[in-house]
């Protein structure tokens, strides 16, 4: 017989991202940002066709899509090499080659907001002339001439919602990821959203039903967000709708059944609702895949999802009647089955004061464990690790490893309060949720005290630096992926429109002082002991190459053994599959160098 080896690397990673897809009015052109010609593009299907093909190519990352409803074009925001810095182009109809249509300097951003409903005007927000707080401006498209509708103050504002006679305007203010105030002007009139909006808050996707009526999703007086409405012409705030523990992250209108699709986050995975708006009644409904990416609701009702399982890339989903489903992509893993992947195990553990934390548990199978184990903390912070696809998890699963990846505070998906659990602590209470991990890890027999490697990417980087200072005894090695490793230097560069966020969510470095220098990953260079890779994106507008080159330079004046890695052609992530494959590899055999 025939035996074939072990799947390599390049097959796990052989799958492909898709994001950011749209589908035209009358259905049949669908478009989606991928990497599937290895590096980022935009493709096609001609529906109901489902074979793909190359509709723009321009080889950057996308930030944001949208159809002409008169067929006679195709936004996108595209950024440079990963930099972030998105500018609007336009793309023929039936695909071609993009073309600048709202750009600027290199270090300019232009966030695309929304099209009029003939498509002649497109409303947008960019940091040109106001780099911290933005403006926001309406390009009309037929003439050239472009007007200012608002100038941001005090924090970064941008236009997210226009009604449908171009009266009203919706501006979201971040001062916070769990502080995002939402207002709306009329004649130079402003209507906040929510009573009071200087209570800490977030009011964020508003949505018109009419001129005079804003459907949005907020945590206003509340630990989880719910569905509520702004009666414009009564001035007036109403709670819509709320899922006992449970926060709404997308909400969609099927203006033609007068109904809602909306889909929430529990703890490690999504649900997925219809709201019948005028009853309040909520009915729950199967969705294809464990997240919900995205969710977009056709002119006829239609339903289209993109979004992964824990063995499942990405793909995008449809259903006529919200019950059964078609996979309109075959995004999968060259060459292995689902049942040969690891599906997480969902444990909950009691932290250093009695919390609870859930994590998520991948179990190498027993013919493959090399008896080794990955501790993994999540970026963000305010972000989560759930039940999706992970191409590096599952080739390191393949290759033996177990992985630990737990939800510590400051993670999404258990309620707001628990979210901010980690703003102006970014290193104590989360260090000390990882440490109780880590002995959760040992106490269970799930691995030994010398056989654990420590792995973190952003904030998760910065973790696995900070816990390799202060707790170099539990790990072999540690990798780090673009962490910050000063809070000091961190918070001064920041792009622009972050830093009048930075006080409320790391801390004032004036202030704080004594906090900062104590959950600074660089206080701790002399217990950094442990082999290490850092790998770094020279472009990365969130944590720039100055915060990894500084660790590396002060570790080898030290004589420490580190590998440093930098990609010239990527920011905060890779997108492109040549650098992606190169990376893990690397990861890869360094782990395995430092297994005996």
């Amino acid at each position: 017989m025939i035996n074939f080896p072990k799947p390599t690397v390049e097959q796990f990673f052989r799958t492909y991202y898709i994001d950011d897809f749209q589908v035209n009015d009358d259905e049949t052109k669908l478009i989606f940002s991928t990497n599937l010609n290895g590096k980022i593009n935009l493709w096609a299907m001609d529906l109901p066709d489902m074979f793909p093909y190359l509709f723009a190519h321009h080889d950057e990352s996308i930030g944001f899509t949208a159809f002409d409803p008169q067929k006679r074009f195709v936004i996108a925001g595209y950024d440079n090499d990963g930099d972030e810095n998105y500018q609007i182009y336009a793309v023929p109809y039936e695909g071609g080659l993009p073309q600048p249509l709202i750009t600027g300097e290199p270090d300019e951003k232009f966030y695309y907001s929304q099209l009029s409903e003939d498509g002649n005007r497109l409303y947008y927000t960019t940091s040109k002339d106001n780099a911290a707080f933005l403006n926001s401006r309406v390009r009309n498209l037929e003439d050239g001439s472009d007007e200012l509708i608002h100038e941001g103050e005090t924090a970064p504002t941008q236009v997210v919602g226009v009604s449908d006679d171009e009266r009203a305007f919706v501006f979201v203010q971040l001062l916070a990821n769990t502080y995002i105030k939402s207002f709306v002007k009329i004649d130079e009139k402003i209507y906040n959203l929510v009573p009071d909006p200087d209570k800490v808050h977030v009011a964020s996707q508003p949505l018109f039903t009419d001129n005079e009526t804003i459907y949005f999703v907020t945590d206003y007086e509340s630990n989880y967000r719910y569905v509520a409405k702004y009666d414009l012409k009564q001035q007036e705030f109403s709670k819509v709708a709320e899922i006992e523990e449970e926060s709404v992250t997308h909400l969609k209108w099927d203006k033609k059944n007068e109904v809602f699709y909306l889909t929430t986050e529990k703890g490690v995975v999504d649900q997925f609702y219809r709201l019948q708006p005028t009853t309040g009644k909520i009915e729950k409904l199967n969705a294809p895949t464990a997240i919900i990416n995205s969710l977009v609701v056709s002119k006829s009702g239609n339903l289209y999802i993109l979004g992964p399982s824990a063995t499942v890339p990405l793909n995008i989903y449809k259903s006529e009647d919200a019950e059964n489903w078609t996979k309109l992509t075959n995004n999968r893993v060259l060459g292995v089955a689902q049942e040969e992947m690891v599906n997480p195990e969902v444990v909950t553990y009691s932290s250093f004061d009695g919390m609870e934390i859930e994590a998520l548990l991948f179990k190498a199978r027993p013919e493959n464990d090399n008896g080794h184990t990955i501790f993994w903390p999540h970026g963000g912070p305010q972000a989560a690790e759930r039940e999706f696809y992970r191409s590096m998890f599952q080739v390191f699963l393949n290759r033996g490893y177990t992985i630990f990846a737990p939800n510590f505070r400051g993670s999404t998906g258990y309620g707001s309060e628990f979210v901010k659990l980690v703003e102006q602590d970014w290193g104590e209470g989360p260090r000390l949720d990882n440490v109780a991990g880590i002995e959760w890890l040992f106490e269970n027999g799930i691995t030994d005290r010398d056989k654990l490697f420590l792995v973190g990417g952003s904030y998760g980087g910065y973790m696995a630096l900070l816990l390799h200072g202060r707790h170099p005894e539990y790990f072999k090695a540690v990798i780090d992926i673009f962490g910050p490793s000063d809070l000091f230097t961190f918070v001064e560069s920041v792009p622009p429109h972050w830093k009048p966020i930075m006080e409320r969510w790391v801390g004032d470095p004036v202030r704080d002082k004594d906090r900062f220098i104590k959950d600074s990953p660089v206080t701790y260079l002399d217990n950094m002991t442990k082999p290490m890779l850092v790998i770094q994106g020279a472009k990365d507008p969130r944590v720039v190459k100055a915060e990894s080159d500084q660790i590396v330079a002060k570790l080898k004046e030290k004589g420490r053994e580190v590998e440093y890695l930098v990609l010239e052609d990527e920011g905060h992530g890779f997108s492109k599959k040549e650098n992606e494959i190169k990376v893990y590899k690397k990861m890869l055999e360094f782990m395995e160098k430092h297994q005996g």
